[in-house]
């Protein structure tokens, strides 16, 4: 699908009535899986680009560089209207107006810019946030910076730490008097945040938060249309693969392992060997 088909059925899922979860997706691979599986939609985001890329922590050290071509091989390899949470948006709001135009390039149909303080300025400001003049500003350059106009711009706060219920309502509200497509809000333990966010704003609502317990059903009611869950696959990947290579190292034979890994058939499915077989034949001469 082109870009701007995948932006559209991302904005499908935002106006729609149902409460999804995206495929947290690492690299191409898994992108594909994700897509084969029958996922429509799937997340990228800072702390998986710094994992997969630089085998860093979440502190903000990849580079815009880095981070947009990791999108585009990503968005290349599945068929996933692709949600990527582009932390502060790589700096000021004129670094927020390359970060859309490289992104927007690289395929992304729903982009986050969040108003956390980034890179912390020292240790224990994690949940610092900007001023809600800046990150308005923000949000303007990133609306202008847009040539798709398909491409959803979602506001993200992280001010349910901080601020509360009171806070975090204003600055949904001064975010969607910028003209953004959606209010994107994390670090909350309460639906109740939510639902009066909903109550002051008329856009769809993307949601993430560390409780298993959060009800679906009463966030999708407050208008809730992607719920993050999390990015268990990378995180079964990192352990999938310290168990193989302690196996291999300690001396195990690959035959016992044989029901943990994919199959030669399974292998040549994610990576369309029949395609490229069939374009052998056709092309090569």
């Amino acid at each position: 699908m082109r870009h701007t088909e995948l932006r559209l059925q991302a904005r499908a899922i935002l106006n729609g009535s149902a409460c999804v979860s995206p495929a947290s997706v690492y690299d191409a691979l898994s992108a594909r899986i994700a897509s084969l599986v029958g996922f429509r939609l799937g997340l990228f985001s800072g702390s998986i680009s710094s994992a997969s890329t630089l085998a860093a922590p979440d502190l903000a050290v990849v580079t815009l560089t880095e981070f947009a071509d990791q999108i585009r091989r990503v968005v290349r390899a599945g068929n996933l209207s692709l949600l990527v949470d582009a932390d502060n948006g790589f700096g000021n709001a004129l670094n927020v107006m390359r970060t859309v135009e490289e992104t927007e390039h690289s395929g992304v149909s729903i982009l986050g810019i969040e108003d956390t303080v980034l890179p912390a300025r020292f240790a224990g400001t994690a949940n610092e946030v900007v001023s809600i003049p800046e990150m308005t500003g923000k949000l303007r350059a990133a609306l202008a910076a847009r040539s798709d106009p398909a491409l959803v711009i979602a506001a993200r706060t992280a001010a349910a730490r901080t601020e509360g219920i009171e806070g975090t309502v204003a600055r949904a509200k001064a975010y969607a008097a910028t003209g953004v497509d959606a209010i994107f809000v994390v670090g909350f333990e309460d639906v109740a945040l939510v639902e009066a966010v909903h109550a002051a704003v008329d856009l769809p609502l993307i949601v993430g938060s560390g409780k298993a317990s959060i009800d679906r059903k009463r966030l999708q009611a407050a208008g809730a249309r992607i719920l993050l869950q999390g990015h268990q696959p990378i995180a079964a990947m990192a352990k999938a693969l310290r168990e193989t290579y302690e196996h291999l190292y300690r001396g195990g034979a690959p035959a016992d392992i044989k029901g943990r890994v994919a199959s030669p058939e399974e292998m040549e499915r994610v990576t369309q060997r029949e395609d490229y077989t069939r374009r052998q034949r056709d092309y090569l001469r």
